[in-house]
């Protein structure tokens, strides 16, 4: 070694002056710090595992969708008037059937008492509980009082529905509540989401896990490499759940399909730096080995893993900022993986390498030669197949149903949504409506806005505080915070008992025939709700598909064409994956399948982003071929021939990482969410091996004027050996 210009090179090695060379050498001198100090880098890499798992404890998760939409919106405008000014944004609603009086009295005083709960409304805070309950104004009576010799307690709370103090008043309250009483609210069915989650995430974690070490046991040699492999991805993961906590929090989706997500898409990483090492053993010490593996690996790595990570933060570009929650986690999941695949995977094999070698088992080695050769013979038929079912299931999945609701994707026997449920069975109310207003609308408008919206289609009664004093209760017996409830901050508030569930088509139009009276009473009128909320969240959700699609898609083609410099490469390859993905997204309808609105959306750019890297590294070995001098028929048969191992290994893995999670998980959303993704991994899979080959035989005059550089004349020296090293049948 000797010093030049100040940096340690080895004897007879001149300083680079290329760019592309001086990045060559910084490549070489960070292996080699790797690999020579891997003690020292795993040993760092352990000390990070402690600071990420106090990072994690101290990620808050949240479990309100709804809390995502732009803040912008009048109905967010509203939540943030009810928490704010009424502070009864968070509410939860408690049903008692059959419950003497005195039993009551006693469950509300121990109900106020616990932490987080603001106040339990009832009756006995209008009038005396003696007082028979026909004297109270109908709409109140009807509010409070339903079959069943039902009652309802209204508790509020200190802060909003998704915080960690009303979760844990949530809690407190189930322990709390006698015989015959059934909690339900949107606080409610919150924390059992909260609940539910907690306890299948281990599950999740232990499907991907087995369900992937399966595969890659039986598609790898080497018993001991599937859990150097998962070792080696348990740094990364954990890293990337640590540094969540810089985000400040994370929605529950994402929490539960991080660590699944990130092991499918960044295992590839794993497989090329292992593959390549032991072919470097062939002829080089191990050591040397690895420095050259990773060294010649890197660049596909971080290439590979940039359509990826562009895939995810297209998500960002969503105005529901769920998507940007989770494309950032998984982009920095996916960065996190290339970084750990060429530092602590390197020196872990390193130290096991005794054990790969001694650890060989037969596997199953997929033969694609005759596929390869049916494929290139035929590729017309097969782009003409590929084009009839992207066009019907183009069509199907424009007519696939979707919901919004997060109770339809929750098992209907928790806590929340059977007492939510009874609130319908014997109220007639299974959701609210909220009207904001100023406070210069006076009473006589007020009720005559409340009479007005009484006569809507579904709407059950309205609630405001002109309607008590209408109804010959003296304004002077009214409680304070009774009344506050309706007035406070500026503003009025009635509140609105609909017969309808929020999602449907017609609580969508009663919401805006609710909406249109208010504002001609007040035209900065405000109505919110779990109703109004949803709508919303319906138009977003349309905006957020066709954004994140477009932006993934010119993301992607962008780095694919600076990749290969050629303008047909990029749409050839993003077309083959988009194909995929409008099958993957057309299955529902033909199986009758209802998916939750969220899948729609972030499943296009998952799909594309995961798995147009088989279509890269095809596409790659077909130039490759090229420019060996092999005809185009010629290069596609090798190169599905010779990929194919990798790409159904990879493709196989992804499947299995997800697929668990769709037959273990309870809540219907991440249920439907991993079945679309695991499907869409096989989908792409298929494309890429029969269909991209097919594309690449029939547009080879246009690929080759429309790509820089892209094969040479094919009459080199290295072309002539080539024909005679590759055996090719006849016909292809």
């Amino acid at each position: 070694m000797k010093v030049t210009n100040g940096h340690f090179v080895k004897t007879g090695e001149i300083r680079r002056k290329n760019p592309k060379e001086r990045g060559v050498f910084c490549m070489e001198r960070m292996a080699r710090f790797v690999v020579k100090r891997r003690g020292f880098v795993l040993a760092t890499a352990c000390m990070l595992l402690v600071l990420s798992a106090f990072g994690y404890i101290n990620t808050r998760v949240n479990y309100d969708i709804l809390s995502y939409l732009p803040s912008d919106l009048e109905s967010m405008e509203g939540e943030q008037y009810l928490e704010n000014d009424f502070q009864i944004a968070s509410t939860a609603m408690v049903t008692v059937e059959g419950m003497p009086t005195a039993e009551l009295l006693d469950m509300k005083e121990e109900l106020e008492q616990i932490d987080g709960v603001s106040s339990v409304f009832w009756i006995s805070d209008v009038m005396d509980v003696s007082v028979p309950k026909e004297m109270l104004p109908s709409d109140a009576r009807d509010f409070l009082y339903g079959k069943n010799d039902a009652t309802m307690l209204l508790v509020r709370f200190d802060e909003s529905s998704a915080s960690d103090s009303t979760m844990n008043a949530i809690a407190e309250i189930k322990s709390t509540m006698r015989k015959g009483c059934f909690l339900g609210g949107m606080s409610a069915i919150l924390e059992d989401t909260r609940e539910l989650v907690n306890q299948e995430l281990p599950k999740y974690v232990l499907c991907a896990v087995v369900f992937s070490l399966l595969v890659l046991f039986l598609f790898l040699e080497n018993t001991a490499v599937p859990l150097i492999f998962l070792l080696g991805l348990i740094f990364p993961i954990v890293y990337n759940f640590g540094s969540n906590v810089f985000l400040g929090q994370i929605s529950y989706i994402t929490q539960a399909l991080a660590a699944v997500l990130q092991l499918g898409v960044t295992m590839d990483f794993s497989i090329f730096l292992l593959n390549r090492y032991q072919e470097e053993k062939a002829e080089k010490p191990n050591e040397e080995a690895m420095v050259s593996a990773i060294c010649k690996t890197s660049t596909a790595i971080m290439s590979s893993s940039l359509t990826t990570i562009a895939g995810f933060l297209a998500m960002c570009t969503m105005s529901l900022t769920l998507g940007a929650d989770i494309g950032i986690v998984m982009a920095k999941g996916v960065a996190l993986g290339v970084l750990s695949t060429l530092t602590i995977l390197p020196a872990l094999i390193i130290y096991f390498d005794r054990i790969i070698e001694k650890s060989r088992h037969p596997v199953i080695r997929p033969d694609m030669k005759r596929a390869g050769q049916f494929i290139t013979g035929h590729p017309k038929s097969i782009l003409a197949v590929f084009l009839v079912l992207f066009v019907v299931f183009g069509r199907a999945q424009s007519l696939t149903n979707v919901y919004y609701t997060l109770t339809d994707s929750l098992p209907q026997t928790l806590t929340g949504i059977a007492g939510t449920n009874k609130l319908s069975e014997d109220f007639g109310m299974p959701s609210f409506h909220f009207v904001i207003v100023d406070e210069a609308l006076d009473s006589a408008d007020m009720k005559s806005l409340a009479d007005e919206i009484d006569r809507v289609d579904g709407v059950k009664n309205t609630l405001c505080y002109e309607k008590y004093v209408g109804g010959g209760i003296p304004q002077s017996v009214v409680p304070e915070d009774v009344a506050t409830l309706f007035h406070a901050g500026g503003h009025r508030l009635m509140m609105i008992t609909t017969e309808y569930k929020p999602g449907r088509d017609e609580m969508n139009a009663q919401v805006n025939t609710i909406d249109q009276i208010v504002k001609r009473y007040d035209k900065n009128g405000i109505v919110t709700g779990e109703g109004a909320m949803t709508k919303d969240l319906i138009t977003v959700s349309d905006h957020d598909f066709s954004a994140t699609s477009v932006t993934s898609i010119l993301a992607v083609f962008a780095i694919i064409l600076l990749t290969f410099k050629s303008i047909s490469i990029p749409v050839l390859l993003v077309a083959a994956i988009e194909g995929a993905i409008m099958i993957n997204l057309g299955i529902p309808y033909f199986t009758g399948s209802t998916i939750p609105f969220i899948a729609s959306i972030v499943l296009g750019t998952i799909q594309l982003g995961a798995t147009v890297d088989y279509a890269i590294l095809m596409t790659t070995r077909y130039r490759e071929e090229r420019n060996n001098g092999l005809a185009p028929r010629e290069a596609a048969a090798i190169s599905v021939q010779t990929c194919a191992p990798s790409i159904i290994t990879s493709g196989l893995t992804f499947f299995a990482a997800t697929v668990g999670l769709s037959f273990v998980s309870k809540i219907d959303l991440i249920r439907s969410l991993c079945l679309l993704i695991s499907r869409g991994a096989i989908i792409s899979m298929l494309v890429i091996l029969f269909v991209l080959p097919a594309l690449l035989v029939l547009f080879a005059p246009v690929i080759r004027k429309t790509s820089w550089h892209w094969i040479e004349d094919g009459t080199g020296t290295k072309a002539k050996q080539n024909k005679e090293r590759v055996p090719i049948e006849k016909g292809v």
